[in-house]
């Protein structure tokens, strides 16, 4: 697995990693089970201060991504609460759908890319 930090990006460092190994869990190129690099190795290899990795481990593991195991480390462990999800998912979403239909955006092109993303990590989508 191969993080790229945008350094330039208005988004926190921990944000991106967080959201580049959610992205890793999704297109299945890291599965339950797998284990993530040390603190230490991860902030070595994409050139991070080590806090800054602990934060992004800690958010994964408070979303249900990842656990912290004192002997292994950082194991993916997907937490499969559903009714959690949904209702984390539907807070997310009202925002991005709000700054959508600010943009101009109409229904049927959201549900176009939302088809769309779903397809990057599916395979095919519909």
């Amino acid at each position: 697995m191969v993080f790229t930090i945008d350094f330039n990006s208005d988004e926190a460092i921990y944000i991106q990693l967080c959201n580049q190994i959610i992205t890793c869990i999704a297109m299945e190129e890291m599965r339950d089970g797998d284990i993530l690099p040390s603190v230490r190795q991860l902030a070595d290899v994409v050139g991070v201060n080590m806090h800054t990795v602990n934060k992004a481990y800690a958010v994964l593991r408070e979303e249900g991504f990842i656990k912290l195991d004192r002997r292994r480390g950082a194991v993916i462990a997907v937490d499969v609460d559903k009714l959690r999800a949904m209702r984390e998912l539907t807070d997310d979403m009202r925002v991005i759908v709000a700054k959508a239909l600010c943009k101009n955006l109409t229904q049927d092109e959201i549900h176009s890319l939302v088809d769309g993303i779903i397809a990057e990590y599916i395979g095919g989508g519909n």
